[in-house]
Formats: structure tokens, sequence, C-alpha cells
């Protein structure tokens, strides 16, 4: 007798289902699991997983969410180990939820009091029974027990360490967080860290320290004591952190364990724009550097940028890929290789042992015209392959200009104004950084396929103008009152002279500011910073006082001492702030694309594939094609030839096809994902999640990670 058709389709799900979880229990946990920053050492956000495929995709559902107890801008790529998903809030708090259903099982920190700095991870480690989560709260860095959430009493200091730990005393209170996971070799884990891009940064010295005990481990100075490799690259006194600092890895490290070499990438020095006071190359800013990851011991060393005055830091860990070329003898041979993307649009690629270049990378004549006192470097790096994944400023012409602005004509006219050329030095006219401030490649960072040699990056196409001024003189301000001096001293260049901001560039008006905001609210933001702004530790008691007591209009005046804002060294230039050449609509002021999503084979040098990435609601109804907007957060990659990123301003989370950009599939999230996806497989079952907390670029907040999982 035939059985009924919906008894056989039922037999067959199950079969289908038993198979599958046949085919995860045979696979090894690495390849189920998420257990890394970014999908693992090699920083190359992949998975072996299928499940989810290109037949399959267009079926994906939401499986679960999870409702943080705060909302707000989340930049986290969570782990995934044993069934346990391990993620970070918006105001830095560590939770672990089964992965499987989303419910919570623990949650560490207080929200109250860690809105200090966003966050994009946290760091698993191991041994037998002794499992933790390595979790950075502004400048301490605790070890959490990865069962109870609860910090382990035998770290440091009842569970948590300071990470200014082995800086010199003039750094002790400098400002300093922690926002990228760190990376673990063996019992250490380095610890990449943010600082202050003025001339009053602390020192971006390199360090790890013992995951159990919290002891440092090694230092490495990025810039050079005296007798140490590239002292001669700054001033003879840089090392003692009283005119400059910083050179620092804020964006994460990659680590080749089998031959335990870590792979730094470091920012510029301070001060970001002018760099009158450390004449030189100015080693070890703007490198990947190659260290010993037992002793700190460096290997090689490559420079991107010399004497940056473009804020050009190296914005992500690289990715550790095999590429296949010709050898000496004609024949293909594999090349294990480290790949680093860049703000300004270029990839550059390493031989990962010797760290000689894959592609010739040429020294380019620069501009020598430059601001008084400043001594730009003669030549500058660029790759001959790949070509850069964004357009650069001295490429625009006039016919570069939207023309879906509609102030057109004036944006021509400012546009003729700007320098454009080349590596064109900071100028009171104002210079074109394009690709802008923010790159280019992000902190999101690449995907690739460790094998195949493909990398995929999503770019911002977004220029900036970057204009000089010069900086008022102590006897300029000694009319001015305390509170006046310090806000024309640290917050001017962002918040403007009026107090006004520029919210279409990404920063808030104080104007009224006592009507939205408490005194507790704005002291503690002056001291800590929140998202992308520094924290002012080194502020005096009175000096923080006094400034709030300017924004609050009550400031006591009496008569102004004309002293300096403390520890603040002078320049005779500062930047007008970070402004975006954008048109009356606060759209692009150049043409699009304004986003793009690249697919480029490092064996070869050349383009895949390039398509714009997300859309412009408001055009998309008037017709306009597809013109990308801004993005911020990486994909992910699979097996099944599937890409999977959201980090577009529109809000959505689609899927690729690898191979040529095809779309196929997406949806709109809960509030924009400017995050990059974990991807994972528990009790037979694929997931793809996603961190979803809007608020940047004027997008809604939102307080969501959300699971994706096939029907």
């Amino acid at each position: 007798m035939l059985k009924p058709l919906s008894v056989c389709i039922a037999a067959s799900a199950l079969l289908l289902v038993a198979i599958q979880q046949k085919e995860f229990e045979n696979k090894p946990a690495e390849d189920t699991e998420w257990p890394e920053y970014l999908g693992g050492p090699d920083r190359n956000h992949y998975s072996p997983l299928t499940q989810i495929n290109r037949e399959n995709v267009n079926k994906l559902k939401v499986a679960w969410t999870y409702a943080m107890p705060d909302s707000g801008q989340t930049q986290v790529n969570p782990i995934i180990v044993d069934g346990v998903l391990y993620g970070v809030t918006n105001t830095v708090q560590a939770f672990a939820l089964d992965a499987a259903t989303g419910k919570q099982i623990w949650i560490f920190g207080d929200k109250s009091k860690n809105g200090s700095n966003t966050s994009r991870g946290l760091t698993y480690w191991s041994d037998g029974e002794d499992k933790r989560i390595m979790h950075a709260m502004g400048s301490s860095l605790y070890a959490l027990d990865a069962k109870t959430g609860k910090p382990i009493e035998t770290f440091g200091d009842k569970g948590k360490i300071d990470l200014r730990t082995g800086l010199p005393d003039v750094a002790k209170d400098k400002y300093m967080v922690s926002n990228t996971p760190g990376t673990i070799f063996e019992d250490l884990i380095v610890m990449p860290i943010r600082l202050s891009e003025d001339s009053d940064a602390a020192p971006g010295d390199l360090r790890a320290f013992n995951v159990r005990t919290g002891k440092l481990a090694w230092t490495f100075h990025t810039i050079p004591y005296p007798g140490e490799f590239g002292y001669e690259t700054f001033p003879p006194d840089a090392y003692k952190n009283t005119f400059t600092g910083a050179a620092n890895n804020w964006a994460g490290t990659a680590i080749d364990r089998g031959r335990g070499i870590l792979y730094v990438p470091t920012g510029s020095a301070g001060y970001d724009f002018y760099g009158g006071k450390r004449k030189g190359t100015n080693l070890f800013a703007n490198c990947l550097i190659a260290l010993d990851a037992r002793t700190g011991k460096r290997l090689w060393h490559y420079q991107t940028m010399h004497h940056d005055m473009w804020d050009r830091d190296l914005p992500a860990p690289p990715n550790l890929i095999t590429v296949t070329q010709k050898g000496p003898d004609g024949q293909p041979r594999k090349i294990d290789a480290v790949a680093q993307v860049s703000k300004q649009g270029y990839v550059f690629i390493f031989d990962r042992v010797t760290g000689k270049p894959l592609f010739p990378i040429r020294e380019v004549t620069a501009p020598k015209d430059a601001l008084p006192g400043e001594f730009p470097w003669p030549t500058q790096p660029v790759p001959t392959k790949p070509a850069s994944y964004a357009r650069q400023a001295y490429t625009l012409t006039e016919k570069d200009i939207s023309r879906y602005a509609p102030d057109h004509d004036s944006l021509v006219i400012k546009f003729k104004s700007y320098k454009k050329a080349l590596f064109a030095a900071p100028s009171k006219e104002g210079t074109v950084i394009m690709p802008g401030f923010d790159g280019g490649a992000e902190w999101g960072g690449a995907a690739a396929d460790p094998e195949d040699g493909i990398l995929y990056v999503n770019s911002n196409e977004m220029a900036w103008i970057l204009t000089m001024k010069d900086t008022p003189k102590v006897s300029e301000m000694s009319n001015l009152s305390p509170g006046e001096k310090v806000y024309t001293t640290y917050c001017v260049t962002c918040h403007g002279p009026q107090r006004k901001g520029n919210a279409k560039s990404g920063y808030p008006s104080l104007v009224d500011i006592d009507a939205r905001r408490d005194r507790a609210f704005v002291s503690q933001i002056i001291t800590s910073g929140k998202g992308m702004m520094p924290g002012f530790t080194m502020l005096t008691a009175d000096e923080k006082q006094s400034l709030v007591s300017f924004l609050f209009g009550d400031e006591k005046v009496e008569a102004a001492s004309g002293a300096t804002a403390s520890q603040k060294v002078y320049l005779p230039y500062q930047s007008t702030g970070y402004n975006k050449f954008l048109d009356a609509n606060g759209l692009p002021a150049i043409a699009p694309p304004w986003g793009t999503l690249n697919a480029i084979n490092l064996n070869t040098g050349e383009f895949l594939w390039r398509i714009p990435f997300g859309e412009v609601e408001s055009l998309k109804k008037q017709g306009v094609p597809t013109t990308g907007t801004e993005n911020y957060g990486g994909p992910v990659v699979t097996a099944s030839g599937l890409l999977f990123i959201a980090a577009s301003k529109d809000g959505k989370f689609r899927v690729y096809d690898k191979k040529n950009g095809k779309l196929l599939w997406e949806t709109m999230l809960p509030a924009a994902g400017f995050a990059t996806p974990s991807t994972y497989a528990v009790n037979g079952k694929q997931y793809v999640v996603i961190a979803c907390g809007g608020t940047k670029l004027g997008t809604k907040k939102g307080n969501q990670y959300v699971a994706f999982a096939l029907e």
C-alpha cells in the first residue's frame, strides 16, 4: 500500500535532519563554532559550514532574538563556544546566551558606569576545566569564569588588571580604553588599546599579559627607545612621551600559532594632522609588524605611511591566507601570506615569514608644500597590485560632483578651492581626504577564503575635508574664562566655537546641553569618553568642573590666569574638525557609488567583481540606481559560496554569491547592524547572528542580537 505524500515528505525531512546531524557530528568543533574574534586566529571571517547555501538561503528566518538591557551602537562580533554565545552590550556589559535559543545565562557589568567606549567583542581561553572570558571595560581587563560570568579572583587584582600596566609614569593618567578583543597565544593575551590622537596621547606600546595571573610578560616600544631599531626615525626625546605618543594597535591582531608569529597593524603618532614636533618617518607608527609572539621581538615590519599627517591608521587586523603564484622555475607555488587592508584603499600583501611584498610596492613622490614647520616625507608607498578598491582624491574632477546634489554649482566652487594631489598635505585652504578618515576599509575588516586567495572587502566612498587653522596662543586665550579655555583647547575642534557641532558629520551640538543631560552625565563623558570621543583624563578636577560649568552656562568668572590647559603641548596648528564633503541634503557631494563591496583575487592582484553596496531610500523612490552607502562592520564568507553582510546605513542584512556578487537574499533588521556577523552550528542547525544597535550615521537606536536559520 502506498504511503500518503505527507508521510513521505515528513520522513524525508527527518532523514535530511539526521544526515545533517551526522555531518555536524563528524566535523571538528572549530568547524562548527565561532571561537574567536572574526572567526579565528587568521581573522578571515570564514566558516566551513555549508548547511545554508545558494539554493536554500532564501528560506532564512529569524530563529531567536536577544534584547540587551540598553540600546545604542553595538559593534560586536560575538563568539560561540560549546553551544554558548558570548557578546557585549552597548554599555559594555559582557553576557552569555544559549546559542540555540538566545536565552541569557549570565551578564556581567553595570550599565550605568560602563558606557565609556564601544566594544567589538570578547576573547575566550581555556585549559581543561579552566575556561575564561577576557573582557575589557575602559582601561581594565577582566578575567571572567566562562560558566558563571564572575571575575576570577586569582587574576590580577581580584579579577582585573589596569591596561596601563608597563607604561611609563608620564602615561599613568592619560586616556586609554580597549574596544577590540585581545589575541591569545598559549598563556598570553595581547590587548589592543585606543588612545588620544593629539599630542598628549599615551605611548602605544604593545604588551602581552599572562592570562592566568595578569602579569606583564613582554613589551614592544612602538616609539623606540635609545638603542632600539627605529630610534632615529623620531626626534631623540620622542620616547619620553612629552610631546608625541600613540603609534598604537587599536584594531586588533592576527596570529599564526604554528609559527608563533603575531601580526600587528598600528596607527599614526599623535598629533594626527601636524607632525612638526615629530620629524622623521616615525617607526613604528602606520606599520604592519611581525613579532615573535612569545617574546615580543620584532621579526620584520613594513610601514604603509611615512610620517602620517592624515590619520591613516591601519584599521583592521590583517588576513592570514594562502595564495598561489609562479615560482622562479615558472611553476605554481603556494605561499603563506599576510594581507593588510588600509583606509587609503590599498591592500598590502607579504610573505608571512619573510615580509617580502608579493607584488611590487612603489615609493611615489609626495608634494613638498606644507604648513610652515611641517616636514612631509618625500615619498609614500603605493602597491602596484591590487588596484585601490576606493577612489583617490587626486583622480576626482568637477565631473565627479554628484548630479543628485541640489547645490551642485556651489559644491563645484568649493571643490575647486581644495587641494587634491596624491598625498597633499593638510592645509588652511582645505585638503580633500579621499578615501575619508574612516576609509576605504575600516574596523570591520575583510573576509577571505584562506585557501583560494580571494579577499572580500566592503569600502566607504566618502570624501572628507581636512582644514587647518592657527592654534590660539596663550596670550590670545588670556581673556577667556577657565572653562572656555579648556573648551577651546580640547573641544572646539569637533564641537565648534559656537558649540553647534556638526550633526551631518556625526558631532552633536552642545548648545542647551543642560536641557538634555545632567551634570553627572556630562562630567562622566568628559572623563571616560563615549563612542569615538576620547576621554580627557588629563584634566584636573578644577578644569573639569570649570568646563562643565561653562557648558551649563553658570561658570563663576574670576580674573583669567592665562595658563594653558594641563598636559596639552602647544602646536601651532589644529584641525577645524572632521567634516564630510556633503551636499545640502546631507548626502555625499561626490558622485556614487558611496559604498562598495569588492572581491579581489590576491593570487593575481586582479578584481573578480565590484558592486555598489547599500541603498539610499529617498533616491531609490525616485528611480535612482543603487548608489551604495557608508558602511561599518565586515562580511562573513562560507564554504557554501555565500557572503553575509549587514554594515550598511540602510539597515539591511544581505547575502551575496561570492563568485559573482549576485544578491541572493536580503531582509530589514530592527536597527542597522554596524557589526560583523558570526555563523555557527548547534544541534545540527546552522545559525547566522548579527548585533543590531543602529545609532551611527544618524540611524535609529536598537538593542537586539538577531539570529537567523533555515525554516
